[in-house]
């Protein structure tokens, strides 16, 4: 059953502006950046999986997530527990909560990610699936780095992920 709208709200963070979004069931969104700046690729994301392309500043819905994501940056929180809302495909979801195994400080690879999935080989596809994440952050898409320990691609460029990773005390 489609939301009428998904509510969402700006939050300043040390990575710069993020758009934290959710639906009437959880977090279903967090986007780098403004909302001026997306709104059209959101209103895509959102009519693709709830149906509607309506969104509603509502910083009263998103106060738990905000604190949270608020919490991490200053780095009293080392996990997160906000109801979610993933939409994807079967796989993609599937992903997304493998994600939210790897601890917080650590890394692992996307043969790793597939392991933990039982889809060994399909490295391709889970390192697909990490790009769709739409809750990076708290669905820690940050924490995958290439098999041989490189830096590998992420959606809020790989000077977020470096920041984001040195937060938690991996050694970059």
């Amino acid at each position: 059953m489609p939301s009428t709208s998904i509510h969402y709200t700006e939050v300043s963070s040390p990575i710069g502006p993020l758009i934290v979004a959710a639906s009437d069931s959880g977090l279903c969104h967090i986007e780098f950046g403004r909302f001026s700046d997306n709104e059209a690729d959101l209103q895509k994301w959102s009519d693709r999986w709830f149906g509607t392309t309506e969104w509603e500043e509502s910083g009263s819905k998103l106060t738990e997530a905000q604190n949270q994501l608020e919490q991490y940056f200053d780095g009293s929180r080392t996990t997160f527990d906000v109801p979610l809302d993933l939409r994807g495909t079967p796989f993609q979801v599937k992903v997304w909560r493998a994600l939210t195994q790897v601890p917080y400080g650590q890394v692992c690879s996307y043969k790793d990610i597939g392991r933990a999935i039982q889809s060994e080989k399909a490295v391709r596809a889970v390192g697909g699936a990490n790009n769709k994440n739409p809750v990076p952050i708290i669905v820690p898409c940050h924490r995958v780095i290439g098999a041989d320990g490189s830096m590998v691609g992420y959606g809020g460029g790989l000077d977020v992920k470096t920041r984001l990773l040195r937060l938690e005390g991996y050694p970059i």
